[in-house]
Formats: C-alpha cells, structure tokens, sequence
C-alpha cells in the first residue's frame, strides 16, 4: 500500500495547497450547498456525494456541519433494493460515488448495513453472468443505469467503490471489471483481442466498446483512419487506477503501456485527447491514478521531470475563482456547474496532500 502523497512537496506548494483548499471548501459551505443539504439537486444524488466526499477528503469530519447537512440528504436516497439513486436513470454511478461518500464518514461503522446492501446492488449491475460470456467484449463492464452499454468510466466507479469498502483485488466482480477494462486500452494483452486492440496501440484507453463495425468517417475526432478508438486522459488514467486495484503491478505489460501513455502525454493544461472536456473531472482521475499507481516523478516525451503534484496545485490555483469556486468554461458533461467542478477539483487536490490518507490496493 503507498501512500496518496509519498512524495515531498516544497513548503511554498504546501501553503499555496492549504490555500486553495480551504478556499475550495468554504465555497462549498457557504455557496454551494442548499439549505436541505444537498448539492445542485437538480442533477440528483451523484453531485451531493461527490461534494461531501470532497470535503471528507480534505480532512473535514462526519460531525461538521455542511458535512452533516449532506449526509442527511444522501441518506434520502437510499432505496429498498440496495442502490442509493434519484429517479433510477443513472443507479450505478449515483450509488458508487455516495458508497465512497459513506465510506469516508463510516469512522463508527454506522453505514456499515447500508454498504453491505450497497455493494451487492452494484454487484449486480454487473455485465457479467448468466448467459453472458466472457468473449462477449462488454463483459464485466458496467453503464450509468446498470442495463446497457458498459463504459469505462462507469466501470472505474464501479471497481473504486468496491475497494474502497473492504473488496479485493481478487473479488470476482473486480477480476470480471478487469477483463472490460483490459478492452478498453489501445494494448493487445490478456483478454483484450477485440477489433480494435492494435489498431493505435499507444497504451491509452477509450470510454465505450462498440460491438459492431465501425465508419471511421463518421467520427473522426473519436475514430483513427484504420477504424481504431484514440485514447484520451481521463479515461487513461482511470483505466491506470482500476488495474492496479484489480491487483496489476508495475511490471504488467498493460501497466507498463499505460505508464509510457502517461509520459508521452503528460499535461495538467488540458484533458489530452479532448481539450478542455471534462477537464476537472481529468484532474480527478489523473491524480487519483498516478497516487494510485505510486508514481512520484513523471519524465514527460521532451524528457522533463515534474513533480505532478506541485504541478497540479499550480495550475489549479490559477483557475480558482475568486469565490473559491472552480468552474469549467466547456459547459460539456455539466462541469460548467460550481460545484461540480469545484468537487473534483478538491477531490483531486486530496491526492497532493501529505497527509492523505493511504491509497487502498495501491503497490508501490
């Protein structure tokens, strides 16, 4: 297990971290929250998960207030049948994210029943099972509702939520992830054969694994002209973390391609492969995935060192607003939202901290 931040940041990072972060957190508190607890309502429980989570991350407790208040809302969704959802359309990342937020205020085994029946809900949105068979190319993964097309990003949430609260990395539900995450990355490797496993072959991973044949014209912004899927930050990075929660090393061929992935697109300015689109949750995903992965040191393609982290809190402390708020100008997959972005943002600044808390399944 290493720790989230086992690398030394100077004592000018370290303040300017304290800074932001308590700035981040008071927006949150004072702006962002309405006054029955939750976060943008509007867009369900998902948003009020990760802005508690947030704040629990950055040393916050279950007792403080705005903390509480949210708690007390995110309990509001807990349903008969395990999940923890609004109106049902996105019961999978809905229950993961507050299964992570329940998690973190868990210090007296008070959720300890609702995370029982939590993780079996999601268990059993599983692609997996029954009359599904492993060369199916979506088996294991898992989508927004459960139903469905899986994605990578849905999977990722569904692998952390499972380690996060006591799962291993040889759990069947986290092994059958690993087989859709495997097909998901730009690598040719155990269980990833599909049509699109060496077509760009650069270690990166993509979102969605289409099941038909795909026109390379009708998307060129997603497609290569040979009919491969380009890979981009986000997902890479998330796609890093949940093998090394499925139990992966460094020396995995799949590990060692996405760490070359890594060097050769290394950036804290923007989500490579997608510009500023879903730029805070990238900063999420990259932090979470290189604290993960136990890298300290990142050699990017023109051979330059960066200490990622102070990176990080470099180039979010020149995005903050002046409300505490971050905030994303791409209005794409909702970031344009306060408290969205500002979640993230904070979520990712958690992974800079030199005393965060030890990454679950982390292996140095």
């Amino acid at each position: 297990m290493a720790f989230a931040a086992d690398a030394p940041i100077s004592s000018d990072a370290q303040k300017k971290l304290d800074t932001i972060v308590e700035k981040g957190l008071n927006f949150l508190a004072t702006k962002g929250q309405a006054d029955d607890g939750t976060f943008t309502a509007q867009a369900g429980p998902g948003l009020t998960a990760l802005a508690v989570t947030s704040a629990l991350r950055n040393g916050k407790t279950a007792d403080d207030p705005a903390v509480a208040k949210g708690l007390k809302a995110l309990e509001g969704f807990v349903k008969p049948d395990g999940g923890i959802y609004g109106n049902g359309r996105l019961r999978n990342y809905e229950t993961c994210v507050a299964m992570l937020c329940f998690n973190e205020a868990n210090v007296d085994g008070r959720y300890n029943e609702l995370l029982k029946k939590a993780r079996e809900f999601v268990t059993g949105l599983q692609y997996a099972g029954g009359e599904v068979s492993q060369d199916d190319v979506w088996f294991g993964g898992v989508g927004y509702g459960g139903a469905g097309r899986p994605d990578l990003s849905n999977t990722a949430y569904l692998v952390d939520a499972l380690i996060e609260t006591g799962g291993e990395a040889d759990d069947e539900a986290i092994q059958r992830a690993l087989v859709f995450v495997s097909r998901c990355q730009n690598f040719e490797s155990t269980y990833n054969t599909t049509q699109f496993a060496d077509k760009v072959n650069d270690g990166g991973f993509f979102y969605e694994i289409p099941r038909e044949k795909i026109d390379p014209s009708t998307s060129p912004d997603r497609y290569t002209k040979n009919g491969g899927i380009r890979s981009y930050g986000s997902m890479s990075y998330a796609g890093l973390k949940s093998m090394i929660y499925a139990g992966l090393t460094k020396d995995d061929p799949r590990v060692k391609a996405a760490t070359d992935w890594v060097t050769n697109n290394y950036s804290v300015e923007e989500n490579p492969g997608m510009g500023n689109a879903g730029l805070y949750y990238y900063y999420h995903t990259f932090a979470s995935g290189l604290g993960t992965a136990g890298i300290t040191e990142v050699t990017d393609a023109d051979g330059n060192k960066h200490n990622w982290r102070e990176d990080l809190i470099n180039e979010l402390a020149k995005r903050q607003n002046e409300d505490g708020s971050w905030a994303n100008e791409n209005r794409r997959w909702f970031e344009n939202d306060k408290n969205l972005a500002t979640a993230f943002a904070l979520m990712a600044l958690s992974y800079c901290d030199p005393d965060a808390k030890p990454v679950a399944g982390a292996k140095p």
